[in-house]
């Protein structure tokens, strides 16, 4: 059976689901109950609609579920008429889905959380990561959302910095996480530029195929990470950066500045330069400089302090460092690279073993473990 093909689908049921008048929090569990479903019965034979399947599993078990529960007999009047089994017409949903899923009566975290959880098919561990909350609290802000969209009509879709910001999310954890969803987030944000002219939605395209230009290079044949300043910049994908770079350009040109035209700003300098020693780092500095003025993110910071002991030396980066919070995730990983080139192995030899116990992710376990392992090689001898 194939996991990405259910994985797909779920956007596009979810919002058919919706449409014909289930509340969110309903439409959900009737699509995880026809995955599980999908998940038993599809080995033996796939149908040959998979969408028009799932769709109408799901909307059954959410009339069974509409009609076990006496509170919603109102919603069961409306929704007593099961549509005709057959074929669904191919609509892509999944980018108005988003905004359904920012709606204006939740807050901007809450919605995230509830899009990232519902739409993007991320774990809760995964986007407590990315907001750098603990497991716990994030699971507590998704059941709030839930409750308060229990009910609502989505009629009244959310707004576009909401949606940005899901978007970036998946792409981040497709680009370095355990699920591939990068180039989905540059289909949808492609949907989006296409649809409204928006300079931060340039901005996010931008940011995005600027990275994802750089995606072959990041990992050696054995999977292992490959750091910025030993990737072979021949792997890189120049179409993708001369879009990623026209993009931008025309972005700012609108003199709109948004983080996301920021970010995009700093991820084509690295692009241009052809080696890591002739990257424009006091430029790079500069441009972090703007970026904390839009968003005084901890993350921003830390990125910031690297580039800083790049411009200036490793010294100036970690005096940068010394005003983040000790816990800040990757804090210790930059503070070990900075101690490296500041000549202190053995202190950076500890930091890196120090990091990889705290690691996000395996690969960058493993790859900090080698660093660690190869500073202790070089002491030892």
């Amino acid at each position: 059976m194939n996991d990405a093909l259910l994985r797909s689908l779920v956007p596009s049921v979810l919002a058919v689901l919706v449409r014909r008048g289930a509340d969110f929090a309903a439409a959900e569990d009737a699509v995880q109950d026809a995955l599980v479903e999908a998940v038993r019965v599809w080995p033996g034979e796939q149908p040959r609609d998979p969408r028009g399947w799932l769709v109408t599993v799901a909307w059954r078990r959410f009339l069974d579920a509409a009609r076990a529960d006496t509170a919603r007999r109102r919603r069961e009047d409306r929704t007593e008429e099961e549509p005709a089994p057959g074929p669904v017409p191919e609509v892509d949903d999944t980018l108005q889905l988003y905004f359904l899923c920012a709606h204006p009566s939740l807050t901007p975290a809450s919605a995230v959380a509830l899009t990232l959880r519902a739409v993007g098919g991320l774990t809760t561990r995964q986007f407590a990561q990315a907001y750098l909350v603990p497991e716990a609290t994030m699971a507590q802000r998704i059941s709030r959302a839930k409750r308060t969209v229990s009910g609502v009509r989505f009629d009244r879709p959310g707004d576009v910095s909401t949606v940005l910001r899901v978007l970036y999310l998946v792409f981040n954890e497709g680009y370095s996480g355990d699920v591939d969803l990068a180039a989905e987030a540059i289909r949808l944000t492609r949907q989006l530029a296409a649809a409204i002219d928006h300079p931060e939605v340039a901005g996010l395209l931008a940011l995005m195929l600027l990275h994802h230009a750089r995606r072959a290079a990041r990992t050696a044949a054995d999977g292992s990470l490959v750091a910025l300043a030993e990737q072979d910049r021949g792997r890189w994908d120049t179409e993708a950066i001369a879009e990623g770079v026209d993009i931008l350009q025309a972005a700012l040109a609108r003199d709109r500045l948004g983080e996301f035209q920021a970010q995009a700003a700093i991820a084509a300098l690295h692009a241009d330069a052809p080696t890591t020693e002739e990257t424009d780092w006091v430029q790079i500095v500069e441009w972090y400089d703007e970026l904390l003025r839009l968003t005084d993110s901890p993350v921003v910071r830390l990125n910031r302090a690297v580039a800083v002991g790049e411009a200036d030396g490793p010294r100036a980066g970690l005096a940068a460092l010394t005003a983040l919070d000790a816990a800040l995730p990757r804090r210790t990983a930059a503070a070990a690279y900075l101690h490296e080139r500041a000549g202190n192995p053995t202190t950076a030899a500890r930091l890196y073993a120090e990091a990889a116990r705290t690691a996000p992710n395996l690969p960058e376990r493993d790859h900090l473990t080698r660093q660690a392992a190869r500073l202790n090689t070089r002491l030892r001898g």
